[in-house]
This record gives structure tokens, sequence and C-alpha cells, in this order.
């Protein structure tokens, strides 16, 4: 059996979407030929954990842990925070605002400059050290690097020059072009060093990955290092789940729900449906599962929903997908970001593979709205479209009423994780 070196930052019990995709490939590579070793931090700081994940690992997999140094206890004290300060207050890549808002930018500013490319960058020197010695022993066929944080790759680069082994970087995200990265606070002469890093990565990379059509085609504009499209997807045995409706119309939402992504156009909607039609109201259930931003309640509340709302807080992937299974409509806001138009989220094709009808709220060109339009899982609208929106909810209550739900209908089979598998399969073979 090969073996492929895989280096990541997220990994069980890390939860959310940042640590899916290798595990799932971990999961079938296997059954591909191939051993994955997985490289990742023993001691990181996590936002979420799910301990569930930690089932998808195959017997086959060589996991290797070595400490990493974060800068965040150094933040808690320059910027006066205790040590039980959330980390999403200290990673968030924007000010919080308030009166603590001065402090909030200048944590932002000295993450932005005094750690390029992020603050894991301390891990990767060490990590280099480290792989370098591992591999004269256990050597492996291919390197695989997946970012962000992006100083994975810089793993990937030092690793790749000093032994010349065939690497592979993976972009779960873009790099300078992510949305975020124009509110990081940067001095000029950070920014371009951001910029040189990338590129070298990319040059120096012997394959690139990108998960979206509209970052495949970037990266290949300003490369010429083969630039490979291998989406993320879904993984058929999460959803053999048996799930029994519950007479609701229920509206589900998984997964991160920031501010900017705030569907103002959607509450509107719903809450003067809700006043006009006394069992809509009554039936009309607002399901948020996961990490949702304070300004959606308030603006939930607003519209007259407060008695609708279900917040059910982080839950493991498994309680997640159970409630995409039981919805009649899953809700899909964006950032509301011109730059969001390539971001492909990885729970669209879990929401597909629910079969359930998909309310997509963003830039309707997307990459997003391609792929819900292409499987024929629903509509996308933009922000404003408060018409379309409309339209869609009231198609869709008109089936609960009828007891039927939409369904997904087009073939989403190449979004499986097997057959992604064998796409990746297939490329490290070629290296």
């Amino acid at each position: 059996m090969k073996r492929v070196l895989i280096i990541t930052y997220y990994w069980p019990p890390a939860g959310g979407s940042g640590v899916q995709r290798w595990v799932k490939f971990s999961k079938f590579l296997p059954s591909f030929g191939w051993q994955p070793v997985i490289y990742t931090p023993s001691n990181p700081q996590y936002t979420s954990k799910d301990r569930t994940l930690e089932a998808e690992i195959p017997f086959e997999a060589e996991v290797i842990r070595y400490p990493i140094r974060e800068p965040y206890g150094i933040y808690r004290s320059l910027m006066g925070r205790g040590s039980s300060t959330d980390m999403k207050v200290l990673t968030s890549s924007e000010p919080v605002g308030g009166r603590s808002r001065f402090k909030d930018r200048a944590s932002l500013w000295l993450r932005s400059n005094l750690f390029i490319p992020d603050p894991r960058v301390w891990w990767v020197k060490p990590s280099v050290r480290f792989l370098r010695k591992y591999l004269k022993e256990h050597p492996v066929d291919v390197i695989v690097t997946t970012g962000p944080p992006q100083s994975m790759h810089m793993i990937g680069l030092g690793l790749h020059r000093a032994t010349g082994i065939p690497w592979v970087s993976d972009f779960r995200d873009p790099w300078t072009k992510m949305y975020w990265f124009k509110k990081m606070e940067l001095t000029a002469r950070s920014e371009k060093k951001h910029h040189m890093l990338e590129q070298r990565v990319l040059d120096e990379s012997d394959a690139v990955l990108s998960v979206t059509p509209f970052v495949q085609a970037d990266f290949s504009s300003r490369t010429s290092t083969p630039v490979h499209m291998i989406t993320n997807g879904y993984d058929e045995e999460d959803f053999r789940q048996e799930v029994e409706p519950d007479g609701h119309f229920n509206l589900v939402h998984t997964g991160l729900f920031p501010v900017d992504g705030n569907p103002h156009a959607l509450w509107k909607v719903l809450g003067e449906k809700a006043k006009a039609d006394p069992s809509f109201k009554k039936e009309l259930r607002i399901r948020l599962v996961g990490q949702t931003d304070q300004n959606i309640y308030t603006s939930i509340e607003e519209a007259g929903l407060k008695d609708a709302v279900v917040d059910l807080g982080y839950k493991n992937h498994q309680t997640a997908v159970r409630e995409q299974l039981a919805a009649s409509v899953l809700l899909l806001p964006l950032r509301n970001d011109p730059e969001y138009r390539m971001i492909l989220p990885g729970k669209v094709f879990e929401y597909l593979a629910s079969r359930r009808p998909i309310l997509g709220i963003g830039q309707e060109d997307g990459a997003m709205a391609l792929a819900i339009r292409e499987a024929r899982g629903g509509e996308t609208f933009s922000f404003d479209n408060e018409q379309g929106i409309r339209s869609f909810i009231d198609e869709a209550w008109n089936r609960h009423l009828s007891g039927t739900l939409g369904r997904c209908t087009g073939d989403i089979e190449k979004y499986s994780r097997r057959a992604l598998t064998r796409q990746l399969a297939d490329l490290l073979g070629s290296l």
C-alpha cells in the first residue's frame, strides 16, 4: 500500500467543516490502495469539538501528533482578556465593536502583521525538522497539505524542498482572495509577503487542489502548476438515518451563521406571512444548529418570530445531518460579500444529499448557486430579492399543507465522498 502524508491543523476531536474533508478522504483512501499518515498538532486550540468524527478514522491510518505553540495566551495578556475568553473572539477576522473596539482592532493588527501567514506559523520550522527525521525512517510517496490555516502549506513547502517528495497543496478556501483578507489590517509590506508566499506555494507544488471552479480558474491563471478541482461532498453512510417528520414547517440552518450572512429579507417575508396567516405562525419553526451570531436572533425577534426559534446550539455532525433530513426547507445564506461568489461551502453537498429543498441566499451567479442549480436542489436569490424569497417560501408552505416534501431530483453521485476519493487517489498515483 502506498503512503500519503497529510499535514492538517484540523483533525478529530476538532468539530466543524474544516475537519471533515480530510477525515472523509482518509476514510476511503485505503480502499484505493493508499495509507493515510496524518500529521496534526497534539495540543491545538479548537473552537468546537466533535468526538463522533473519531469513528470515521480508518484503522489503517497512522496519526502523528506533535506539539504546537499558539500565541493566543499572548493575545489574552496584551488585550486584557481572561483565560476563559472564547477562542472565537480571539480568532475573528473582524473587530467585535463596542467599548473594546480599539483593543480588538489592535489585536487584529498584531495578529495580521506579526504572524504571517497566520498564528500557526510558529509550528512551521519545528514541524519541518521533525518530519524530515520521521520520513527518513518512514518514507511516504506523496505529501499533502490542506489550508487554511495556510501555515500548513509552508510546512509542505519546506518539506518538499528538503526531500523532493511530490507535494499537493489543497486549498479548502482561497488565500489572498478570501473575503476576509481585505479586513486584516495589513500593512503594505505584510500584504506583499502574503502574496509572495501564496505564489511560492502555487509554483512549487507538484499539483494544486481547489474546491470550486472559480478558485481553480483563478489559480490556473497565476501558475503553470496543474490546478485540479475536487469539491467537498457527502458520505452516503451519514444519510441512512430514518427520520420521522414532526408535523411542523421546519426551516433548518446548520453550521456557522455569521452576522454578515444575516438574511434580513427572509425574516421580513416570514414575519409578514406569520402575521397574515395564524396557521403559518403556529407551524413555523426556525431551527438553528451551530454557532449563530447574536444579531441573527435580534433580527428574527424584530420580525416577530421569536417564538418560532428552536436554538439547538453546536451539535455533532450526526445530529446536524438528522436535522437536515427532517427539514421542510434548508436555509443556506452566504456572507453578503461580492468575493464570496467564488466560495462553495461544504454543507451545500450535505444539503443536497438530504434531498430537501434548499433556499440559497447570496450571489445568484456564484459557485453555490451553480451547484444547487445543476443538482436541481433548490433556488438561490440575492439578499435583496424579497419577491423571489417570498415565492419560494409560499411554494414550500403549500407543499407542507398538501403533505408533500420538495426534493433535490438531480444526480449528485459525483459528490459522494467515495467518488471524490477515487479522483484524489488517481491524482496521487499520477505523481
